[in-house]
C-alpha cells in the first residue's frame, strides 16, 4: 500500500471547514477526477472517479467521525483505499487540514504514477481547490454533527443524512 499525507491551512474556522468536508456529495465540485459521491447512509458512500483515464468505483465506510477533529474511512468494495482527514484549529481562527491516504495501486500505470508523485500532486491540488471553495463561500453548504465511533453512530435525532 502507498501512503500520501498532505496538509493545507485554510482561512476559515474549524467548524466551518469540518462542516463543509462532511458534505461528501459536493466533493466533485473541488476534487479533480471525482465524478460522483453518493451518500448511502450515515456511514457508507459510493464513489465514482477517473484516474489515468480509467473509471473506478468503490464503496467506502466511515469508521470514525468526530466533529471538528477527524473523519476516517476505508473502502469496503472496489478500489482499495483508506485514510483520515484531521482538522486542527490555528491561533488565527483558521484550520489546518491534514489528509492521509493509503491506497493500493491496481495497475502498473498506477504504481508508476504513485512513485512519480502524481497522486500526491493530485491530493495537493484537491486540497487547494477545497480551500478556495470554502474561503470564497465563507460559509458551509451544510453540516452533519453526529459522531461515528467503533461502528456506532450517535448524533442529531434526524435521519443522519449528511
Amino acid at each position: 500500500m502507498q501512503t500520501i499525507e498532505k496538509s493545507i491551512e485554510v482561512d476559515a474556522p474549524v467548524g466551518t471547514v469540518y462542516n463543509q468536508w462532511t458534505q461528501f456529495e459536493e466533493f466533485p465540485l473541488f476534487m479533480e477526477g471525482v465524478e460522483r459521491v453518493e451518500q448511502l447512509d450515515d456511514r457508507r458512500l459510493h464513489w465514482v472517479a477517473r484516474f489515468g483515464g480509467k473509471r473506478k468505483e468503490w464503496d467506502a465506510e466511515i469508521v470514525e467521525q468526530v466533529p471538528d477533529q477527524r473523519v476516517a474511512w476505508r473502502s469496503i468494495s472496489g478500489t482499495p483505499n483508506e485514510g483520515q482527514v484531521r482538522f486542527t484549529p490555528t491561533d488565527r481562527n483558521g484550520t489546518v487540514i491534514t489528509l492521509r491516504l493509503n491506497f493500493e495501486p491496481e495497475t502498473t500505470m498506477e504504481r508508476i504514477a504513485g512513485s512519480l508523485g502524481m497522486v500526491g500532486s493530485r491530493v495537493e491540488s484537491d486540497l487547494r481547490h477545497f480551500k478556495d471553495f470554502i474561503q470564497h463561500r465563507q460559509t458551509e453548504t451544510g453540516a452533519w454533527r453526529g459522531e461515528i465511533r467503533g461502528g456506532q453512530t450517535s448524533g442529531p435525532g434526524d435521519s443522519g443524512a449528511q
